[in-house]
């Protein structure tokens, strides 16, 4: 049962059972952009999991004692193993789990890929800037960084003359990067942003003829706009959802 049932819980809500043999559970939020790199590892290589929404506004007491900074996503095993920080999370389920490997073996290309990775690592902080401060005040200067920051993407993928960053195909980058461009159009950034780049269609992460493969939710643009302030909203106050790009183990 890939999904399982989806349920949200929060506080004062009973500490779900444990996790029925031949399954992984992931806690998770709808719409978070970290949880959602777990949920499209999970997807690409066909484990059985189930989910259950958290309540990041009213959190539930027990959910700490699954990660103590009350953070998602948070995977656990039916032994009662604890793994959280997204990428962590991924690497976890592509080492443990069968199946085509997302990770590179080669250690030069698993370099790339992680280097890829820090070069990414300022964005998901100024789109949740950049959300906060909309129509709030002037964003010329937080677009300009942002344009900066997906240019340096723009020119990896230039030097590589590949359709994804890890190569021909879809590897463990593509699923870590890509949560955050499909909330581009939602923050009217895709025409700023991807400009002189259409034949990448958003840098490269999804081709013209596989768009499917990593588009798992299909929400209209308001509804992304209204879900991405929410998302932020409920991230945004008190400490960090989790450290912007914590990096790939070695």
């Amino acid at each position: 049962m890939s999904g399982g049932t989806v349920r949200s819980l929060g506080k004062g809500s009973a500490p779900p059972g444990p996790v029925p043999e031949g399954l992984i559970r992931v806690y998770s939020m709808r719409f978070c952009p970290y949880a959602k790199r777990t949920l499209l590892v999970l997807r690409a290589k066909g484990i059985r999991h189930e989910v259950i929404n958290i309540n990041l506004k009213n959190k539930p007491e027990w959910f700490f004692k699954k990660n103590p900074l009350g953070l998602v996503p948070v995977l656990e095993t039916s032994l009662g193993q604890l793994i959280y920080e997204s990428a962590i999370t991924c690497e976890y389920l592509d080492e443990a789990y069968p199946g085509k490997k997302l990770l590179p073996g080669d250690p030069y290309e698993k370099a790339c890929q992680k280097m890829v990775f820090e070069s990414f690592s300022k964005v998901p902080s100024l789109m949740v800037s950049f959300l906060r401060k909309q129509n709030k005040e002037d964003c010329s200067g937080l677009k300009e960084e942002l344009h900066k920051e997906f240019s340096k993407l723009e020119e990896v993928l230039t030097n590589k003359k590949t359709t994804f960053f890890g190569g021909s195909s879809l590897s463990m980058i593509d699923y870590l990067i890509w949560p955050w461009f499909e909330w581009l159009e939602a923050l009217e950034l895709n025409e700023d942003l991807s400009r002189g780049w259409r034949n990448q269609l958003n840098l490269g992460i999804v081709p013209k003829r596989g768009q499917s493969r990593l588009r798992v939710s299909h929400s209209s643009v308001d509804q992304r706009r209204g879900l991405f302030r929410e998302v932020t909203d409920k991230l945004g106050h008190g400490p960090r959802t989790e450290s912007p790009s914590p990096r790939l183990a070695g």
